[in-house]
């Protein structure tokens, strides 16, 4: 497999366009369809935005230093992951209290975890700093 992204850089990248793609497809299947017609959801693209950023200041504040673990990275990785919980959680209180239907939250619970799951996939596959990183982009 990482042969494949080494050899493939391009394919790897249209490969998670097109997942994101999927993604946004669900959540705005959430919102649009007729059934539906809320666009409260939309408000989840709020915490996908913001996902990446506590990776970003921790790689940027922690640049200087080898050690596998560091405050600043721990930390971040917490933010992370209240942001992504809070992503999950956005729909389902609104569903909770008759915002949208459960079939709307449904779809961007499943358009949350194919967008998280494609950014998880961008840094894996561009963020080593190999030869081909997401800096040259």
């Amino acid at each position: 497999m990482v042969l494949w992204i080494k050899l493939y850089p391009s394919k790897a990248l249209v490969a998670l366009s097109f997942s994101g793609a999927i993604g946004l497809t669900f959540l705005m299947l959430g919102c649009a369809l007729e059934d539906y017609g809320v666009y409260w959801p939309l408000f989840v693209l709020i915490f996908h935005a913001i996902s990446p950023i506590p990776h970003f200041i921790a790689k940027r504040a922690t640049y200087d230093s080898d050690a596998t673990s560091s405050a600043c990275r721990e930390l971040a990785y917490f933010f992370t992951t209240g942001i992504v919980v809070s992503a999950f959680g956005f729909p389902v209180i609104l569903a909770r209290v008759s915002v949208i239907k459960w079939g709307a939250c449904g779809l961007v619970l499943a358009g949350n975890a194919v967008i998280f799951l494609t950014i998880q996939g961008f840094f894996l596959v561009f963020g080593r700093g190999d030869d081909f990183s997401w800096e040259q982009w």
